[in-house]
């Protein structure tokens, strides 16, 4: 049973979530501010539903708290639409954006779908199905336990980063445009940029930069395509 946090300062939002997440089989903790969120991040947490507009420490801030030690998926909750909000909660790294008001059906879908993407078993999933891992030169990507290891070494990328880095590896040698990558990538593509991909993908090399390695070739004005890598 995945634990999904929820945290929203109005008591009203956080009761129909709960509800409706609960009706799916989810465990379901409760924080009416950013401070109790941060606290109660210590449990052992599977995603966070995440409220953008609170008093004191808002969800923008709590995200970057968030993202300095776990890439725990993080679903953002707003009543503003505007496009650079989206663009900055899912640049923090948040993995998806919903806009209030919305439907507790419709959110809950959205949680199962971040939460597959982790490799998490859903209640009516096939807890048996096959394992692969895809294996790039010295990049090995576990797709069932949703893990990056780089010659050996595991690195911790977040849901997002994984779906970009998988989608470009599993294609050797191909190209692909930002629309792609955000067909391939991303649980929702009506809140995702071509500067979101960019974002992401300059997240990826700084991360794999320690081992000596670029993943991903930028092929400047089309798009970009998994590296030519010698095995480790």
């Amino acid at each position: 049973m995945a634990t999904v946090l929820v945290v929203d300062d109005e008591p009203r939002i956080r009761d129909v979530v709960q509800y409706a997440l609960e009706r799916e089989g989810f465990k379901v903790l409760m924080a009416a501010n950013g401070n109790e969120a941060l606290e109660k991040m210590s449990n052992a947490v599977d995603l966070v539903v995440l409220d953008v507009l609170m008093p004191e420490l808002d969800g923008l801030s709590v995200c970057r708290a968030i993202r300095k030690h776990s890439t725990v998926p993080i679903i953002f909750l707003s009543s503003r639409s505007e496009e650079v909000d989206r663009i900055l909660g899912l640049e923090l790294g948040g993995d998806d954006y919903v806009t209030k008001p919305f439907s507790p059906r419709e959110l809950a879908i959205r949680v199962k779908t971040v939460l597959r993407r982790t490799g998490a078993t859903i209640d009516g999933d096939d807890a048996a199905g096959p394992r692969e891992t895809i294996v790039h030169g010295p990049i090995e990507v576990d797709l069932a336990r949703h893990e990056v290891r780089v010659k050996g070494d595991k690195i911790t990328l977040t849901v997002t980063e994984f779906g970009v880095l998988q989608a470009l590896v599993e294609r050797p040698g191909r190209l692909l445009t930002r629309s792609q990558l955000i067909e391939r990538a991303y649980a929702h593509d009506n809140h995702i940029t071509e500067r979101t991909v960019d974002t992401h993908i300059r997240r990826i090399r700084a991360k794999m930069r320690p081992f000596g390695i670029d993943p991903i070739e930028t092929v400047h004005g089309l798009g970009y395509k998994a590296s030519e890598l010698e095995d480790a």
